[in-house]
């Protein structure tokens, strides 16, 4: 049971203003201007490991600048990283809550701080994102995600059952018996702060094996954990080869819970292949999992057409579409297209494609060839269909990055695969609907995407809002009302969906907490019965 201080429900973390002439600004441009290449180790029990086995981290919009070398581990280093979580497991799970809160919220401090300007740069850089994308990610969501999983870690250790005059009872919120392995997207350095750390303030110990393409930001954001005091072992630095990493993990009896966030396929590889060997681990593990998405934003005749553009450009390319929770297949009425088009033309014609530190771009780069090369593929198919039309876009090149221009295809029929596929890059599919079909439109989009993470509904119709809420109950985890389906706020928007989309334990709130405990509850009677006769 929790004792000690209690921690105020915190603030969301304000956004810096990066205005022009500011003084932000200009520490972000010296920031940005730095030269030093960073050699990122593999980090064990405290201890740095550098090999000769190296991936280089370039600048997708930049690919002739270097930015940092990864220094793979072998897989026997891997499981020493195994047996530190281990050996410090159960000396981390005996502190108090308040002093493993306390070592998040310095860890927060010390991002919002100091190192605020080197992390953004560091996400803007090798993530190629624009600063109105990364201060909210690299800054603001990483800091209130261990402001926030502090806070609601106390409120699962205050949640105790009830005890009776004859007898007290209680629970003890144990962490899972093993450790977590944490698996970290490239597009949000933030999420890598929560897959580690949620895991951590429940007490566990964890292994971290972050992407190749956004381990530079990650590594300056675990540097700040062990500023803060993490204990070494606690959380395990592993920028491993992700096959060759896995299949150590997979390996070991003491796997106890994967936190993952990424492709759902590879997420699906994950949870068959525990299935397939479940009784070899000591314990059941925990799978929670934040994957793909097909998001929609469907607009009603009601609805006002500049909100609906603005919406889709924001949702559809803000960090060139490569968000789970973009905007990739958008239902408009016959009515709207008109004016909606001719401002999604109009606007996206202006919109600027190119270095992430110039102020004035909006979209920077896609993370890497091969995504570029997808992309490409998935645009020229789509020039070449008699089914689609390109309304705007439709551009590529590769030099001196990877870029694909913002790209809006209105399809003739809603069951195209650019209707149903998450192709994770500015590309928008639009589906015009008759201005009478809502019904059967809402139908059409709960049965057309495997997946179910976010949505957006436009309409001031009360009756209609209110139908469409009802048929896609289950057609996404997070539902936006008048808003693009992006942009969800730590302890205001928990995130997470269904379906293909993953599990749907809800980040940043204590729902994902839950299950990085294992409870145990306990009774204590006060005085035993002496008599063995029901009745007597």
């Amino acid at each position: 049971m929790m004792s000690g201080p209690q921690f105020p429900l915190p603030a969301n973390e304000p956004e810096v203003h990066f205005g022009k002439g500011t003084a932000a600004a200009a520490e972000l441009s010296q920031a940005l201007a730095a030269r030093e290449v960073v050699e990122i180790p593999t980090v064990i029990g405290g201890k740095r490991y550098f090999s000769n086995d190296v991936v280089e981290v370039r600048a997708p919009h930049d690919t002739q600048r270097l930015l940092a070398r990864i220094h793979r581990p072998t897989q026997a280093q891997v499981d020493e990283a195994i047996a530190s979580s281990k050996a410090v497991a159960r000396d981390w799970a005996s502190l108090t809550h308040a002093s493993r809160a306390t070592i998040l919220h310095r860890a927060a401090d010390i991002v919002g701080t100091r190192l605020r300007m080197k992390i953004n740069a560091a996400t803007m850089l090798g993530q190629s994102k624009t600063i109105e994308e990364a201060e909210p990610d690299s800054a603001c969501e990483l800091m209130d995600f261990l402001r926030f999983n502090a806070y609601n870690a106390q409120r699962v250790y205050a949640e105790q059952p009830m005890s009776v005059p004859t007898a007290v009872n209680r629970a003890d919120w144990r962490p899972l018996e093993g450790f977590v392995y944490a698996v970290s997207p490239f597009n949000f350095t933030a999420i890598g702060t929560n897959l580690t750390t949620a895991p951590a303030i429940m007490g566990n110990t964890v292994l971290w094996k972050p992407s190749e393409k956004s381990a530079l930001a990650n590594y300056i954001f675990f540097e700040a954990l062990e500023e803060a005091g993490l204990p070494p072992g606690v959380i395990n630095f592993v920028p491993g080869e992700a096959e060759m990493t896995t299949r150590a993990v997979m390996s070991s009896r003491d796997l106890a819970g994967i936190h993952f966030t990424g492709s759902s396929a590879v997420f699906q590889s994950l949870w068959k292949e525990v299935a397939s060997k479940v009784e070899s681990f000591r314990t059941i593990p925990r799978l929670v999992g934040e994957t793909g998405g097909k998001d929609f934003v469907l607009a009603h005749p009601s609805a006002n057409a500049s909100e609906v553009a603005i919406a889709l450009i924001r949702g559809a390319f803000g960090y060139q579409g490569q968000k789970c929770s973009a905007a990739s297949r958008a239902y408009i009425p016959n009515s709207l297209w008109g004016e909606v088009s001719t401002q999604l033309r109009d606007r996206l014609a202006v919109l600027k494609v190119g270095d992430v530190a110039d102020p004035d771009t909006f979209m920077g780069a896609v993370i890497s060839q091969a995504s570029h090369q997808k992309l490409s593929r998935a645009i020229e198919a789509a020039k070449d269909d008699a089914g689609v039309t390109v309304i705007s876009g439709g551009r590529t090149w590769s030099e001196p990055g990877w870029f694909v221009e913002p790209t809006v295809l209105q399809v003739s029929d809603p069951k195209h695969a650019l209707m149903t596929e998450e192709l994770f890059g500015p590309v928008l599919s639009v589906f015009v609907y008759d201005d009478n079909a809502w019904d059967e439109t809402l139908t059409l989009i709960d049965a057309t995407s495997p997946y179910a993470l976010t949505g957006s509904i436009f309409c001031t119709d009360r009756f209609a809002l209110h139908r469409a809420e009802s048929v896609l109950i289950n057609a996404a985890g997070n539902l936006y009302l008048n808003d693009k389906p992006t942009g969800a706020m730590i302890g205001q928007q928990p995130f997470g969906g269904g379906r293909a989309s993953g599990t749907n334990d809800k980040a940043g709130s204590y729902l994902n907490l839950l299950r990085w405990a294992s409870p145990r509850v306990v009774k204590e009677t006060y005085l035993p019965t002496r008599e063995w006769r029901f009745g007597a």
